[in-house]
């Protein structure tokens, strides 16, 4: 404790506004600035890669850590964008132009493991007192690229939390690199890092971190299930006393609908007929009688975009239309260039985040039919701007959206649409009684307020951060 305030390194393989390529890295940037106000003093570890290191400006050098890595490094300080960081500039792990966890073949790096490892046993030697003055009272790690740091703490009496974003991605290497990794031969056993005859960094920060969470309570939930743990849902159900879900939430100054800079602002629902005109001007699209619904999303399965392409004809035959963003997997992408050819379809291929701000506040709708969704972010985008979500019923989609059932439409409570099974064809009639709802504006303009004036800020979940955090060192 250090004034009465908490101190928490929080350990990251990437950081908005610094270096981001997913949702972990809006978690990281937004934590520190929503716990500040409860009294929780956060400071960032992360690799000091080319973008991270010329935003530092002139960084205090706070060790030489060479000798703790075997190669030339050192553990830096600055406060960027109100972050308060340490990056660790190991330049023959990190100094990598392009992708910071792929190489120009489009594969991992073969040295992803050490790399993190790297990170991890920095993250520990500062949790014990030995690099620096500041020392934390607890470590709170983001998926597998900082699941080494719990492990390294084992036995130290330092608290560790370990928050899953995605579980899909396990931080797997050979066991022959346990010596590399600083893993004791003893615990490799499948009560300890042993994944199917290989390391798994992500096992290790489960089976050893003090308390686990992860993004959404359902989520929480789907993880001790064989269908979405991932061949970890043995672990997840034996550690199920020490799991939480918790909801992020996103930056309501970025999203803001009043001020935001890449739109014609709107305070209500009705302001948004200004931000469709441009949009469907600035794409091509014309006129139509239902709504325009907008996708932002990577073009993967597990999105469900393939789901959409068979379930687009619902859509358009009811006078709808498709404006999408994203980018993936080559033959989602083709097949959705080649679905531009028909009206009202609208695709760009690549990430534009301008245009993301558009899309969102010029659409009626905003489409996400994943698989699985630990939390999802566009769907709380959508709420901010009154573009209503149509949502898979999984993870945080099934948290955040109240379904609008002729229930939730009676309470005057419903946000959007969720379907279920994730299916073609239950999506397909999910599209239709959007289109039902589309054709009800009264109807449709409650549920633009009720989705405006959903709590999607960070405030809730920074309260539920703090007492875990509270209950580890008290």
């Amino acid at each position: 404790m250090e004034g009465g305030a908490v101190k928490v390194l929080s350990v990251a393989s990437e950081c908005a506004p610094l270096v981001k390529t997913g949702g972990l890295a809006d978690v990281a940037g937004a934590l520190p600035g929503a716990l500040a106000p409860l009294g929780v003093k956060m400071r960032t570890l992360l690799p000091g890669y080319p973008a991270v290191m010329g935003a530092l400006g002139a960084p205090e050098v706070v060790a030489d850590v060479g000798d703790a890595l075997g190669t030339p490094a050192r553990l830096m300080a600055a406060t960027v964008a109100g972050l308060d960081l340490l990056v660790l500039d190991a330049p023959h792990f990190f100094a990598r132009d392009g992708s910071i966890y792929l190489g120009p073949d489009g594969r991992d790096w073969s040295d992803n493991p050490e790399r993190y490892a790297a990170l991890c046993w920095i993250a520990s030697e500062l949790a014990q007192g030995r690099i620096g003055p500041w020392r934390p009272d607890l470590v709170h790690c983001h998926d597998w690229q900082a699941g080494l740091a719990p492990y390294y703490l084992r036995g130290s009496g330092v608290p560790t939390v370990m928050t899953v974003h995605n579980i899909a991605f396990h931080g797997l290497a050979p066991a022959a690199r346990m010596a590399e990794l600083r893993l004791d031969p003893i615990d490799y056993s499948p009560e300890g890092y042993e994944f199917f005859g290989r390391i798994s960094a992500l096992k290790a920060g489960l089976v050893w971190a003090r308390k686990l969470t992860t993004v959404s309570p359902t989520y929480a939930v789907e993880l001790m299930s064989p269908e979405f743990g991932m061949a970890l849902d043995g672990v997840m159900r034996a550690r199920r006393a020490d799991l939480s879900g918790i909801l992020n939430g996103i930056d309501t100054d970025t999203w803001n609908p009043a001020t935001d800079p890449e739109i014609r602002g709107y305070k209500s629902a009705s302001g948004k007929k200004h931000n469709r005109a441009a949009l469907r001007e600035e794409l091509g699209l014309p006129e139509a009688d239902g709504p325009l619904c907008v996708v932002v999303s990577r073009l993967t399965e597990q999105k469900g975009l393939d789901l959409l392409l068979a379930a687009l004809p619902a859509l358009l035959a009811r006078g709808g239309q498709l404006a999408l963003l994203g980018s993936g997997d080559g033959h989602l992408e083709n097949a959705f260039q080649a679905a531009a050819a028909q009206d009202g379809v609208a695709v760009r291929i690549g990430y534009d985040e301008a245009l993301a701000h558009r899309l969102i506040a010029g659409g009626d709708a905003i489409l996400v039919p994943s698989r699985f969704e630990p939390c999802g972010l566009t769907q709380l985008y959508g709420l901010r701007y009154g573009t209503l979500p149509l949502v898979a019923l999984t993870g945080g989609l099934a948290d955040t959206i109240i379904n609008a059932s002729p229930a939730a439409l009676a309470r005057g409570v419903a946000t959007g649409v969720q379907f279920h099974p994730v299916t073609a064809e239950s999506l397909a009639t999910a599209l239709d009684r959007l289109c039902d709802l589309w054709e009800q504006p009264k109807v449709w303009a409650k549920l633009q307020k009720n989705a405006m004036s959903h709590p999607v800020g960070w405030e809730n979940s920074a309260l539920a951060y703090s007492a875990l955090y509270e209950g580890l060192i008290a």
